[in-house]
């Protein structure tokens, strides 16, 4: 075998099903978020890594972003994410903007990170936002979006649950248990890393980053309560409005939950499949200080982001993808032999003009190979003019599904196949 190059490692190669399969997840997100009145955006795919560096974590930063200088010497990065860049975008023209604004964005998105099933180092995403209000009712229309989104893929509240807790409850809990204000960042990083370690691995992890014995048991205490939710006026009026929206099935208060993002003032959440993986689909949540931090004016903000990887194969497993057509051609003109090149051409031409996709064969030869390859990219029909045809003035037309085949005038092709072509898909 020759040796073929290989592709970066961590990246990905879209053949025409994986295309397909990416395109329909498109078409998904865009549905739900224009149903909520989102309008899309988007921003740069290189950054500069000093956008990063005050907000978004050291993890991020140091770890996970692909940096290197331009010629200029300055410290580029693929964008790890893009709630920075929005904040920025939205500080440029921050007068102009009409609030609240709703805004969205599918593209992709670059993570160095150990490529693993589920985790890639290139991946797209969703990005959806909505800044300029302040509420807990705005933070439920986000997570909304979420449960309608599944609901959209065929997702129950039997096989995915949003997640939610609130900063600035878990804020509160920690003061009570001794914990300064200094080290509370550091705290909500213990407890981000929870499930990612073993109980008496974490226990004694927390331990030997300071805190004491009476702090780690009241730490296990509110980790372990989730009856807290109800001491919040923020998430008792949250999750009201998730009731009058009719998404409350998908949504459970998780002390737990605390997103590992610096910027998260407010409410956070993340989505996770209900079952022995317990993967987070998605995460998001508050935050009211990014704008300001990028040099704009104070604005609030509520947002998540969802990669196209987890998912997929989510909904993959749980048999939810529909049948991809990777071909967009349900029509094939073949080429009887060379002299018949020009009236397959023209033959063509007219049906594409009517609306329908056509190919033709790109080169004459043996009909019987011609009408395996239509077979098996999935053409429909299979359109014919040889000679005979060309003389008496019609074509030869074959349905590749039932076998039926019939001779049909020229000028009558296109109709004949816009009927039947419609008559299959129920239309």
């Amino acid at each position: 075998m020759k040796n073929i190059i290989q592709s970066v490692k961590g990246t990905r190669e879209f053949y025409p099903y994986e295309m397909a399969m990416r395109s329909w997840l498109y078409s998904k997100i865009r549905s739900v978020s224009e149903s909520f009145g989102y309008q899309e955006y988007d921003g740069p795919f290189l950054e500069s890594i000093d956008l990063y560096a005050a907000k978004s974590g050291e993890e991020l930063v140091k770890e996970q972003s692909f940096v290197f200088p331009d010629r200029g010497g300055n410290l580029i990065t693929l964008r790890p994410e893009l709630t920075l860049s929005l904040a920025r975008m939205v500080a440029q023209k921050q007068n102009e903007l009409i609030y609240p604004l709703r805004w969205w964005s599918f593209g992709p998105f670059w993570r160095y990170e150990k490529p693993q099933k589920g985790r890639s180092r290139e991946f797209f995403q969703w990005n959806i936002d909505l800044m300029g209000v302040k509420s807990p009712e705005s933070d439920a229309e986000l997570v909304a979006i979420c449960a309608e989104f599944f609901r959209s893929v065929g997702l129950t509240s039997n096989e995915v649950k949003i997640l939610v807790n609130d900063r600035r409850l878990v804020d509160q809990q920690l003061t009570q248990i001794g914990i300064n204000q200094d080290k509370k960042a550091e705290v909500l990083g213990f407890i981000d890393r929870k499930d990612k370690m073993k109980a008496p691995e974490w226990e004694a992890y927390v331990m030997e980053k300071g805190l004491s014995e009476k702090q780690k048991d009241g730490l296990l205490g509110i980790l372990g309560n989730k009856q807290i939710s109800e001491t919040s006026q923020e998430l008792n009026r949250f999750f009201g409005a998730l009731e009058a929206l009719g998404v409350r099935d998908y949504v459970e208060f998780d002390p737990r939950v605390v997103r590992g993002l610096d910027y998260y003032t407010g409410i956070v959440f993340e989505a996770r499949d209900i079952g022995e993986n317990a993967r987070a689909i998605l995460g998001g949540g508050r935050y009211d200080n990014l704008v300001g931090d990028v040099g704009g004016d104070p604005l609030p903000g509520v947002g998540f982001a969802m990669g196209d990887v987890v998912i997929s194969i989510f909904l993959k497993e749980l048999n939810r993808l529909p049948e991809f057509k990777v071909n967009p051609a349900q029509v094939m003109v073949t080429v009887f032999d060379e002299t018949t090149f020009s009236a397959s051409f023209s033959m063509a031409a007219k049906i594409r003009q009517s609306g329908i996709a056509v190919q033709m064969h790109p080169e004459a030869g043996k009909l019987g190979k011609q009408f395996k390859y239509a077979d098996r990219i999935g053409s429909r029909f299979v359109v014919t003019l040889g000679p005979d045809e060309i003389e008496q003035g019609t074509a030869q037309i074959k349905d590749l599904v039932n076998g039926d085949q019939r001779n049909v005038k020229q000028d009558e092709v296109a109709a004949f196949l816009l009927k039947n072509l419609a008559r299959s898909t129920g239309a």
